[in-house]
């Protein structure tokens, strides 16, 4: 296959579209994963389950979300090479990423016991919930190896601007897990075991078909010198891209798993709110981190092109159709919100407790966004050590927020998680004229 020729980066919103919308539908198969499981456990009727659920698939993310970062980093070396012609690279980006996926994913197998029971005791949930999310936790893990796998694949895809085929796959893995859930929760009464178990059935189906899927796009040309993908300049720049998102990914999920210990800590009928709204909100976040995705592919190839006026130009498309998104998903929340709370939960403190906290998760696209088209644009660029820095201070924000509004309770919490999404793309924005003109010295206009 001939994927791409070095030179100007076209950069039309036809173009943009094109990568975007399917990268927007995939990324939306993501949490409803985690909804598929929730409305499950939800029409079971127990608090205790449905919490359960929303603190192993949290515990879950937090682990899978570090490490499928992959996703990100690879998009970006993929689309650089793809800038530079380099064919060869191409495939070896994908080469070594699943060599480093092999090794985490063993990994996270042998440590899952002590690590899970661990985070949940510090977690602060109520016995039932820590029994019951470990034992989901203790099944969902086996899938280790194959979602990491499956955030590279799509990566790898995202950067050479087949997202049509990511959305194959994520659908695909969506749609087993959904059938797998039904049968095995509601049907055959595994209960949250099953749940896990449908995960870990689906992941491994999309890492099958994803591999297929690569092997076709590669044709006969899918070898690669082992000298080359084990090249030790190329090794040491996928590892620090890849170690500085993690990092950074580390960071966001320990706030996601902050947000949801305080919601447990105050009672099990909050914490199960929180995961319910958390869930809604997530389906507008990744439709929305759909454009961020096209972000990925064309910053990255204007940047491997030497091509500055795309860069701008696809900074610019980002932004715009992010924001134009943005307001119409916070609208629909606001006017759907309830009727998806009640799809989720039967049990009716719950629904009251997450129509009350509606209003806030509903602001969450709107104010997010512009964190969302920044991590990106950053993404594509490799900008990663500087993404970690600007994810710093806006933790630094998140807790400020958070201890200032004690008093508030769970919407103090939210005012903290609502203003650690603004500071995020506050401070990529401010950061961004100085990269920009470290990245493109030579080929600025004077």
């Amino acid at each position: 296959m001939n994927f791409a020729s070095a030179g100007r980066v076209e950069v039309t919103s036809r173009r943009f579209l094109a990568i975007a919308l399917p990268a927007t539908l995939a990324q939306m198969t993501t949490p409803l994963l985690g909804l598929v499981a929730t409305g499950a456990i939800g029409r079971l009727g127990d608090a205790v389950l449905l919490g359960a659920v929303a603190v192993g698939a949290l515990l879950f993310d937090f682990v899978f979300w570090v490490f499928g970062s992959l996703r990100a980093g690879t998009a970006g070396l993929t689309a650089q090479a793809l800038g530079r012609d380099e064919s060869v690279e191409l495939r070896a980006v994908l080469y070594r990423a699943l060599l480093i996926t092999l090794a985490i994913g063993l990994t996270l197998i042998v440590l899952s016991v002590p690590f899970s029971h661990a985070a949940f005791a510090l977690m602060g949930t109520g016995e039932g919930v820590h029994e019951a999310a470990a034992l989901y936790f203790s099944v969902r893990i086996l899938s280790a190896p194959f979602a990491i796998g499956n955030f590279v694949v799509l990566g790898w895809l995202i950067g050479i601007a087949r997202t049509d085929i990511g959305l194959g796959l994520q659908i695909l893995i969506a749609v087993v897990n959904a059938g797998m859930t039904v049968l095995l929760v509601l049907h055959w009464d595994f209960g949250i075991v099953g749940a896990a178990l449908a995960n870990v059935l689906a992941e491994i189906t999309g890492t099958l078909f994803g591999l297929a899927a690569a092997a076709r796009l590669m044709g006969a040309n899918w070898r690669v010198p082992w000298r080359i993908v084990l090249d030790r300049k190329r090794m040491i720049e996928t590892a620090a891209v890849n170690s500085d998102i993690m990092i950074r990914t580390g960071l966001l999920m320990a706030v996601l798993v902050f947000f949801t210990a305080q919601g447990a800590r105050t009672d099990d009928v909050t914490l199960a709110a929180n995961a319910v709204l958390y869930n809604i909100v997530m389906v507008t976040a990744f439709f929305l981190d759909g454009f961020a995705t096209a972000a990925e592919q064309v910053c990255g190839q204007s940047v491997g092109a030497r091509d500055h006026a795309g860069f701008r130009r696809a900074v610019r498309m980002t932004l715009a159709w992010g924001f134009g998104f943005a307001a119409p998903a916070t609208l629909a929340l606001m006017a759907t919100g309830g009727a998806f709370i009640d799809v989720l939960a039967t049990n009716p403190d719950v629904r009251a407790v997450g129509r009350e906290f509606l209003p806030l998760a509903a602001l969450t696209p709107l104010i997010g966004v512009a964190a969302f088209a920044y991590d990106g644009i950053y993404t594509g660029s490799t900008w990663a050590r500087d993404m970690r820095n600007m994810m710093l201070p806006a933790v630094a924000l998140y807790f400020l927020v958070w201890w200032l509004t004690l008093p508030l309770g769970n919407t103090g919490l939210w005012f903290a998680y609502l203003a650690f999404m603004a500071g995020r793309g506050l401070f990529q924005a401010l950061r961004m004229p100085t990269l920009e003109r470290r990245t493109f010295a030579g080929s600025l206009p004077a």
